[in-house]
C-alpha cells in the first residue's frame, strides 16, 4: 500500500514533492495551494488517511495514516502591505522568517504563540494558540483576515477577505481558526499587522502565587493595559518563587508612562529587565510549553484564574504553567495518565470551563480529543460541518476524541 501511494504522489508532484518520513509513510510536500488541493483530492478518491504536518516542530507527527502532507515547502510571504498593515502568507512560513520579513517594513503581526520560532503560521492558526500577548492584541483569530483552505476532498475555499473591513455571509475563517485542521488544510492566512514598536520594555515581581493574582487585579483596576500580564510557575521562569511579567509595548513615551503608573501599584519590587534581556525571557516562557509530552490550556475568566490553578495543582500539578493574569487563558505543560487528564475536564466543565488539548501524543489525542465532549446538540453540528469539509473522513484529526 505505502509504494502505491508513494507512486501515486510522485506522478502527481514529481519527484522532489515526495519523501518518506522516518517510519516509510509516504510524505507529500506541496508548494502551491492548487498541488496542495490535488493530494487532497487524490486522497478522497482513493480512501486514503491524511495526516497534517507542518515543520513538526509543535504537534507530534504521529496520527496513523496512509499519508502524510507537509505544508513546509509553502513557506512564501506573498504579499506585504505597508499602507493597509496586511500580509498574504503561506501556511508553511516559519514565524521567525515572517517576522523578520515584516520588520524590514516596519511592521510586526502581534503574536507569540508557544514553541519554537521556527513554528508555521499554519500550525499557529490552526490550533489558535495564542500567548501572553493575548492579553494586549487579543485572540489568535483577531489577527486573522481570511485564509485559503484545501478541504478533505479537495477543494479549495477561500474565506474571509485580505482587508480589515467585514465580510458578509458565513464567518468560515473563524472555523479554521483552532479547528486543528479538521475543516482543511490550511494553505494561505490573510494576516492584520501593526506598526513595529519602537519600545519594549518588561518589568517582573516575585512573590507568592496570591500576592501576585492579587496585584495583577490591581492592575486591571487601574485600567493599565500592558502587552501582556502573565503569571509564570517557579519552573517556568526559572525561580525560586512565582512571577509576574509585564511588557509594556509602544512609542517610548508611552511606554515610559505606563512604567512610572505601574511602580507603585499593589506595591511590588517590579525589576525591569535589560533590553539584551527581553526576548530571550519570553522565548524561555514560549520554549516552556515544550517542556512536557502533554500541553493544554483553560479559559477562565481573570478572577477565575486562582481556583483553577488549584484544580490543577489538585489533579495535575504547578509544574509548567503560565496564566494570561488579566486576560484569564492558562497553559499548562507536563505528562499525565488519560484519566486523570479526564478529571481535569470533567472538573472544569462542572465550573464551565473549557479545557483544550493542545499538544499530546497521538494516542492521548485519540482519546481525549482536542475539545472533547460538546454541549448537547454541539457535537452533531460540528459532524454535519466535518462532513461538509471533508466528507471522505481522510483527516485523521481527533477533535471530540472517542476510545
Amino acid at each position: 500500500m505505502s509504494d502505491v501511494v508513494h507512486g501515486r504522489l510522485r506522478a502527481l508532484l514529481g519527484t522532489g514533492g515526495v519523501e518518506r518520513d522516518p517510519a516509510g509513510l509516504p510524505r507529500a510536500i506541496p508548494d502551491t495551494a492548487d498541488a496542495l488541493s490535488l493530494v487532497c483530492r487524490l486522497a478522497h478518491e482513493e480512501g486514503w488517511k491524511i495526516r497534517i504536518e507542518g515543520h513538526g516542530t509543535w504537534l507530534s507527527a504521529d496520527a496513523p495514516a496512509d499519508l502524510a502532507v507537509s505544508t513546509r515547502a509553502l513557506d512564501q510571504v506573498l504579499s506585504v502591505s505597508p499602507a493597509d498593515l496586511v500580509a498574504t502568507v503561506q501556511a508553511g512560513t516559519p514565524l521567525e522568517a515572517l517576522r523578520r520579513r515584516l520588520a524590514d517594513d516596519g511592521m510586526w503581526l502581534a503574536l507569540d504563540p508557544p514553541g519554537r520560532p521556527e513554528r508555521s503560521l499554519g500550525s499557529i492558526v490552526a490550533t489558535a494558540s495564542a500567548g501572553p500577548l493575548r492579553h494586549g492584541f487579543g485572540p489568535v483569530r483577531d489577527h486573522v483576515l481570511g485564509c485559503t483552505v484545501a478541504t478533505g476532498d479537495g477543494r479549495l475555499v477561500k474565506a474571509g477577505g485580505r482587508v480589515v473591513k467585514n465580510v458578509a455571509g458565513y464567518d468560515l475563517t473563524k472555523l479554521q481558526v483552532g479547528g486543528f485542521g479538521g475543516f482543511g488544510i490550511i494553505a494561505e492566512v490573510h494576516l492584520r499587522l501593526r506598526a513595529l514598536p519602537r519600545a519594549d520594555v518588561t518589568l517582573v515581581a516575585r512573590g507568592t502565587r496570591d500576592t501576585l493574582t492579587s496585584a495583577a487585579r490591581d492592575v486591571m483596576a487601574a485600567e493599565l493595559v500592558p502587552a501582556a500580564l502573565e503569571l509564570l510557575s517557579p519552573a517556568l521562569g526559572a525561580e525560586a518563587d512565582w512571577s509576574l511579567a509585564a511588557r509594556f509595548l509602544g512609542t517610548d513615551a508611552a511606554v515610559q508612562s505606563d512604567v512610572r503608573r505601574l511602580a507603585p501599584i499593589a506595591g511590588l519590587a517590579w525589576q525591569p529587565l535589560p533590553p539584551d534581556r527581553t526576548a530571550g525571557f519570553w522565548g524561555l516562557v514560549a520554549r516552556g510549553s515544550q517542556g512536557g509530552p502533554i500541553t493544554l490550556r483553560l479559559g477562565v475568566l481573570g478572577d477565575g484564574v486562582d481556583d483553577t490553578i488549584d484544580l490543577l495543582a489538585h489533579d495535575l500539578d504547578e509544574g509548567l504553567l503560565s496564566a494570561g493574569a488579566g486576560a484569564g487563558m492558562i497553559r499548562w505543560t507536563g505528562d499525565a495518565p488519560v484519566e486523570r487528564l479526564r478529571a481535569v475536564r470533567r472538573s472544569a466543565a462542572a465550573r464551565e470551563i473549557p479545557m483544550t488539548l493542545e499538544r499530546a501524543p497521538w494516542a492521548v489525542r485519540r482519546a481525549l480529543g482536542h475539545f472533547g465532549a460538546y454541549r448537547e446538540g454541539v457535537g452533531q453540528i460540528v459532524g454535519r460541518l466535518r462532513d461538509t469539509f471533508d466528507p471522505g473522513q481522510c483527516l485523521q484529526v481527533a477533535l471530540e476524541g472517542g476510545a
